[in-house]
C-alpha cells in the first residue's frame, strides 16, 4: 500500500546526504541501493522507528520526485508520515524486504545492498523475491561513509550531549565518590542525564575505583569506592539523535601513591599531545602512533594495549578509527573523534583521560570541557 506525502522536504543537509548517495551510487554503476541498517536509515530519512528499510535511487530527481521508496509496518504509519519526506514515497508492509523486492517488479539493474548488514538470509530471500534482471551487488559500508563527516548541524547535536553529559557529572560530583558505591555513582549519573533531557546514556557507564581501574571497560560493582584510591568515570549522553563520549579520572584523596601521580600527569601530557595533534591530513594510525610513543617514552607502553580512539556520532562507535590498525585515510574536517590514551597496572589502578573531539579546518574543536588538572573529590 502506498501512501503519498505532502509535507515539505527534508531540511537542505539532509537532502544533500542522500544526493551524495547517489552519486556514489553512479560511481559504482548501480541503479539503487537497499538500505537495511536503522542508524544508516534515521540518517537518510530522519526515521527514529524500531522497523524501516530504504530503497535510493540513483538517478537524479528533483525535490518533488518521488524516486526513492520508504518502507515500514503498520506500528509506524503516523510516524512514518511525520517524519518521513522528501524524495521518499512510503509504503506499509508486513515483509519489509518482500515489499522492497515488488517495488521493482518489472524493473531491472544493478542492486546495492550493505555487505556488513545484511545477511544471508536477508539476501537470499531478497534473490528469491528479486526479478532475475536484478544483480545484486555488495557495496561495504556507503552510508557510514557518509556518516563519518558531520556536518555544521550534526556537530551542534554532538556538541549538545557533551555539554548535558558534563552537567550531569558535576552534579554527581557535588554528593561526592568515597564511601558510595562504583553502581551507586554509575546509575546516579546515567539519572542526571536523563533529567537533563537525554534519551539514554550512549553506553554503559564505567565507574571503576582502586585496582578495579586497570580494567578499561571495567563493569560498576556493588562495592564502596575507597578514599584515596584513584577512579575513572567513562560516560556519556545520547541525546536528538547523537552521542558523547568522556572519561576522567579523579582521586578521592590527597594520599594516592606518588607512581600514580607520575602514571596520572604522564596520561595528561599524551592526551593534550593527542588533542593539540588533531586536525586534517593525519590518519587514525599517525596519530595513535604520536601518542603511543609518548607513553612507551615514559615507560608504560605494555600498559597501553587499546587504541587511541574512535569516531562518534549517531552511534558511539563509527569510522575513523585511531588505532595501531585503523584508518589509512587522512582525518577531515567534519569528523569527530575520540582522544582517549590510558596507562592500566593489573591489580593496582588504571588512568584514562578522554576528550570528543572535532577535526575543524584549523585543528581540533574540543567538544568535552571538564578539567582535566588531577582533581580530588572525596
Amino acid at each position: 500500500m502506498s501512501i503519498s506525502v505532502s509535507t515539505p522536504g527534508l531540511t537542505e543537509a539532509a537532502i544533500e546526504r542522500v544526493e551524495r548517495l547517489r552519486e556514489g551510487l553512479r560511481e559504482r554503476d548501480l541503479d539503487a541501493l537497499l538500505v537495511k541498517d536503522l542508524t544508516d536509515v534515521r540518517y537518510l530519512t530522519g526515521f527514529t522507528g524500531s522497523s524501516a528499510l530504504a530503497l535510493i535511487s540513483s538517478r537524479p530527481v528533483s525535490p518533488e520526485d518521488a524516486a526513492d521508496r520508504f518502507f515500514t509496518d503498520f506500528r509506524y504509519a503516523s510516524q512514518s508520515s511525520e517524519q518521513v519526506r522528501g524524495s521518499f514515497a512510503r509504503e506499509i508492509a508486513s515483509n519489509l524486504l518482500d515489499a522492497a523486492a515488488r517495488s521493482l517488479a518489472g524493473g531491472k539493474g544493478r542492486l546495492g545492498f550493505d555487505d556488513e548488514t545484511v545477511t544471508v538470509a536477508d539476501h537470499a530471500r531478497l534473490r528469491g523475491k528479486l526479478d532475475v534482471a536484478w544483480e545484486l551487488v555488495p557495496f561495504t559500508g556507503p552510508v557510514r561513509a557518509l556518516r563519518m563527516v558531520k556536518d555544521a548541524d550534526e556537530i551542534v547535536r554532538i556538541r549538545a550531549a557533551a555539554e548535558l553529559a558534563d552537567d550531569a557529572l558535576r552534579a554527581v560530583l557535588e554528593e561526592g565518590l568515597a564511601g558510595r558505591t562504583e553502581r551507586e555513582v554509575a546509575l546516579a549519573l546515567e539519572e542526571r542525564m536523563r533529567v537533563l533531557s537525554a534519551q539514554a546514556a550512549s553506553f554503559p557507564t564505567i565507574v571503576a575505583s582502586g585496582p578495579h581501574g586497570a580494567l578499561p571497560h571495567a563493569q560498576p560493582r556493588a562495592e564502596e569506592i575507597a578514599g584515596d584510591v584513584l577512579v575513572t568515570i567513562d560516560w556519556g549522553a545520547s541525546l536528538d539523535g547523537y552521542c558523547s563520549d568522556c572519561t576522567r579520572t579523579y582521586a578521592t584523596g590527597d594520599a594516592i601513591a606518588e607512581e600514580a601521580r607520575e602514571v596520572y600527569e604522564l596520561v595528561r601530557a599524551a592526551q593534550a599531545a593527542g588533542v593539540a595533534a588533531v586536525r586534517p591530513g593525519p590518519t587514525g594510525v599517525e596519530l595513535d602512533s604520536r601518542v603511543r610513543e609518548l607513553i612507551v617514552a615514559g615507560g608504560h607502553g605494555e600498559h597501553f594495549g587499546h587504541g587511541l580512539g574512535h569516531g562518534v556520532g549517531m552511534e558511539i562507535h563509527e569510522g575513523p578509527r585511531l588505532s595501531q590498525t585503523g584508518s589509512k585515510d587522512p582525518l577531515v574536517a567534519g569528523n569527530v573523534v575520540t582522544i582517549e590514551p590510558g596507562v592500566y597496572l593489573p591489580g593496582r589502578f588504571g588512568v584514562r583521560i578522554e576528550d570528543l573531539v572535532a577535526v575543524a579546518p584549523d585543528g581540533a574543536d574540543v567538544l568535552t570541557r571538564l578539567p582535566k588538572e588531577l582533581t580530588v573529590v572525596s
